[in-house]
């Protein structure tokens, strides 16, 4: 008897992988599908950068995009129709895991617009509009967790719309996501709605986190500040782990659970380690877990596929990883302030990507 996979283990032990990347170019190479079918991949999630390089790099484009500048006068809605078209073929691909696992997985994520991040009543329209556009049960619509983001979030969830949150960097924002999809099923449940059929996932960008810090500890420059680096993204996703189990354990929220409701998964993502000194697979092999989700882009999956190690690791060493904290916070730099600063910096980001994909449309 052959040895199990480590993609058969880790779905054994409940955690899934979700590939951080789409193109058309892939879908009609069929390299998705040998990915999902091998059971590599269960889930994709996409971004105005991702579009953006599969555009400009790819040939698959060109046909279509050259007919929509003659039909369609708006750059954002040729972006659109390109996008939709994509998300609804791998919707189709996956569409054999999600009825596997009753709805679990399988989700291909299409984000609105950055320019929407402080809107929240233009965010949910948004959405719904993209919800419809892609009519796909599997698709997850991904809206950043911003103040404004967490009202439409909420909103979305009310009216049954699936949704993956991302732009996570806090403990603090993380927890006001999880309240907003409690209440979100709460009226959905108080208006008669089924909450059975809903999905929703939380998005930690861990690469960013320890880019930010361990800018921070070499300036501080201590034997103690050294010693962090590459530590606090690890550190808060094991702590969020933590207050994930706390949080779905509730009385408040078994009444949902008795009803049908699933508990919002976290998710790992920007998992490819930017600093060359870091092992690659830092931010997967010590988050493995259970109703969680690690998405990798293309390299990271190839090397988790050559020498990834699986257990269940995301328990381990919790206490460490309060020491962790306890230690960036004494030395001043404070976890909600830094993770405040990301979500600024990643809305900019996900903006300057998303002009740029409009530029490569015009």
């Amino acid at each position: 008897m052959q040895p199990l996979s480590q993609f058969t283990r880790l779905r054994q032990i409940g955690q899934s992988l979700w590939l951080d990347n789409l193109s058309r170019d892939m879908l009609r190479a069929g390299d998705l599908k040998r990915l999902a079918d091998a059971g590599e991949i269960t889930g994709i999630t996409t971004n105005p950068s991702i579009f953006r390089n599969a555009i400009v790099s790819g040939v698959a484009y060109a046909d279509e995009l050259s007919r929509l500048r003659q039909s369609e006068s708006d750059p954002e809605r040729r972006y659109e129709r390109l996008a939709i078209a994509d998300v609804q073929a791998a919707c189709d691909i996956l569409r054999p895991v999600f009825d596997a696992t009753r709805g679990d997985d399988g989700f291909v994520s299409l984000e609105v617009s950055p320019r929407l991040a402080h809107d929240a009543a233009g965010t949910f329209a948004a959405a719904n509009r993209l919800h419809a556009e892609v009519a796909r049960d599997n698709v997850l619509i991904k809206i950043p967790g911003t103040p404004a983001g967490v009202t439409a979030f909420a909103d979305c969830i009310a009216i049954g719309i699936s949704v993956n949150v991302t732009l996570l960097f806090s403990l603090a924002q993380m927890m006001r996501i999880f309240e907003a999809y409690q209440s979100g099923l709460e009226r959905r449940r108080a208006a008669g709605g089924d909450v059975r059929r809903i999905k929703a996932v939380a998005s930690f960008f861990m690469s960013r986190i320890d880019s930010l810090v361990d800018q921070r500890l070499d300036s501080v420059g201590t034997p103690e500040a050294l010693a962090l680096r590459g530590k606090a993204a690890v550190a808060i996703g094991k702590l969020a782990y933590a207050r994930y189990q706390d949080f779905f354990a509730t009385s408040q929220w078994r009444a949902l659970a008795d009803a049908g409701a699933r508990p919002q998964y976290l998710l790992w993502a920007s998992t490819s380690a930017k600093n060359a000194a870091y092992p690659d697979l830092l931010y997967v092999e010590p988050l493995i877990g259970p109703q969680t989700i690690n998405t990798l882009p293309d390299a990271t999956l190839n090397a988790f596929r050559d020498h990834g190690k699986v257990a269940v690791t995301i328990g381990d060493g919790l206490a460490d990883a309060q020491v962790s904290f306890d230690g960036l916070e004494r030395l001043g730099i404070g976890h909600e302030a830094v993770g405040d600063q990301l979500q600024s910096e990643g809305v900019k980001l996900f903006g300057d990507a998303y002009t740029a994909l409009l530029a490569a449309v015009a």
